[in-house]
């Protein structure tokens, strides 16, 4: 091997660089939403709904049943001591469906709910961009300990923000235009299915997007460690002060 073959140590350098980076992201995706198991808590409900009411056609046993399952799975993690936000989320979204629905007697109203918020969440990425404070940036900066920095002093990292926020936006926009017109044209059972297989594809996507503009930006600023830093110093001078006098 020539010397121009060997890798540089600069080189090792910037593919550690790139491999924590890669590892930091994905650490961070994996806490904002909840990996594998967020997944299965947020597709369980509604797959129960649906499999019922195609079963029997009877919206209180599938409400009940849904509802059911979602505050099961709070309490299996409460059991275990982990991070509840996200089947708590489930709840609060099953138990909007359910009331919905009881109160108009229509089933397919127990999916409305879901939609709509998912054309407000669509409509607050792009609306967020728009107006420079990109809604994923807001909703990853504390998971990467950066905050706001990014938003004036990084501006690499803002503008990954801003591209990750238009793809969820335009994913979730995507969504939206299939399954709004399905609420009127299709039956209960043929929305819920729609919606249960268009639950993990575009989210996966969007979440990959995430990681990809992500991992090639600058790395993030930690505000906490500057903070933690700026403390020390502090603590230093007055120290040093205090021999002095």
């Amino acid at each position: 091997m020539t010397s121009l073959d060997k890798p540089t140590t600069e080189d090792a350098q910037t593919e550690d660089d790139r491999q924590d980076a890669r590892a930091v992201t994905e650490a961070a995706l994996f806490e904002a939403f909840g990996g594998l198991r967020g997944m299965v808590e947020t597709v369980l409900p509604g797959l129960l709904f649906v499999t019922v009411y195609t079963i029997n056609n009877d919206l209180h046993l599938s409400a009940i049943g849904a509802f059911v399952v979602s505050l099961v799975l709070v309490v299996v993690r409460l059991v275990k001591r982990d991070t509840v936000k996200h089947a708590f989320s489930g709840v609060f979204g099953v138990a909007f469906g359910v009331v919905f629905a009881m109160m108009t007697g229509n089933a397919k109203d127990f999916y409305l709910p879901g939609m709509l918020y998912t054309l407000g969440l669509a409509l607050a990425y792009i609306m967020t961009t728009l107006a420079g404070v990109p809604l994923i940036g807001l909703i990853l900066g504390p998971v990467f300990k950066e905050n706001l920095s990014w938003r004036t002093r990084n501006p690499g990292r803002k503008k990954a923000y801003a591209k990750a926020s238009w793809a969820w936006g335009l994913i979730l926009l995507a969504k939206c235009a299939i399954l709004f017109p399905l609420y009127w044209w299709a039956n209960t059972a043929q929305l819920g299915w729609v919606l249960i297989a268009l639950k993990i594809p575009p989210f996966l996507l969007a979440v990959w997007l995430t990681w990809a503009f992500l991992v090639k930006a600058p790395a993030p600023i930690d505000v906490f460690a500057e903070m933690e830093a700026e403390e020390a110093a502090a603590r230093e001078r007055e120290g040093a002060a205090r021999l002095g006098e």
